[in-house]
């Protein structure tokens, strides 16, 4: 499948690229980025051409990936789906529920696969953890720490504009949603959300499974007290999500061999643009719990 990918960040630079690059089932067939110098010396890097249009580059290619800001990957992928491109997007699918609703309505209606890249979700670890718990049921409560030190470090990522103006609720918290939606059920109500130091979110929710959980998201953590943890607790006792054996740039290769087989059976990834849009809709009542 020919591919194009959108952005030229960092992100971009060390999981997108290399990961579509290096895929035996792939040709990374063209870049776009937002400074056309940046698109060229990323092209060249990985022996494919640049784009100054990005219209030129859907026409040309079956598929898009998205290394951009959620608030201009969602327009693009809105374009790339009705141009007839598949979709393999980044988290969070959009910055708003009208910009996130128009992306999974122009899949639906072009019938073009997607896919949403929660980094855990694509690693094997993760992805047993959340079938077996899912399995067991039974949860009475559920506890998310994801404690990042982006802004208390030198980070290549510390200086992203959406990240600084919209910080961990909608950088990390995607990733804690995607462990507990599939495993609590959908998150009926935002009950809680309180601000803690720096960007720090707290948010309780209320599942449809009956269980609650809460949640605790930052950016700005100390560096000796950054890390993930994820833990439940119900009848079958206390259970917490195992550490993964790989990083970002294997979980991005699975995610593309997702995509082939969605666009291949025609049948709807988990993690696809209708699960990144309830995603983003939990986000926003979250944000505007957080804004009052």
């Amino acid at each position: 499948m020919r591919f194009g990918l959108l952005g030229t960040g960092p992100w971009a630079q060390m999981v997108h690229a290399p990961a579509l690059g290096g895929h035996e089932d792939v040709e990374l067939a063209g870049v776009w980025g937002r400074r056309p110098d940046a698109a060229k010396d990323l092209a060249d890097r990985h022996g494919t051409r640049p784009y100054d249009d990005v219209d030129a580059l859907f026409a040309d290619v079956d598929a898009i990936a998205v290394a951009l800001p959620p608030d201009v990957q969602a327009p693009l992928a809105e374009r790339a789906a009705r141009a007839g491109c598949h979709l393999l997007l980044d988290k969070p699918l959009a910055m708003s529920v009208p910009q996130g609703r128009a992306v999974v309505e122009a899949a639906r209606e072009s019938g073009v696969a997607s896919v949403v890249f929660f980094t855990s979700r694509f690693q094997p670890e993760a992805d047993a953890w959340i079938a077996e718990q899912a399995a067991t049921g039974g949860w009475f409560t559920a506890r998310a720490e994801w404690l990042g030190a982006v802004f208390t470090t030198d980070s290549p990522f510390s200086a992203s504009p959406w990240r600084r103006e919209k910080g961990a609720l909608w950088d990390v918290g995607p990733h804690a949603l995607s462990l507990l939606l599939p495993v609590l059920g959908d998150v009926r109500r935002v009950a809680a959300a309180a601000t803690g130091p720096g960007d720090t979110a707290h948010l309780v929710l209320d599942h449809a499974g009956g269980a609650s959980s809460t949640l605790t998201l930052s950016l700005t953590a100390p560096p000796a007290a950054a890390g993930v943890t994820v833990e439940l607790r119900g009848e079958a006792g206390v259970t917490s999500l195992p550490e993964a054996a790989d990083d970002a740039l294997p979980a991005y290769g699975r995610a593309v061999d997702a995509l082939l087989t969605a666009a291949r059976t025609g049948r709807p990834h988990p993690c696809d643009a209708g699960f990144g849009q309830r995603v983003t809709e939990i986000l926003a009542a979250a944000d505007a719990l957080l804004a009052d």
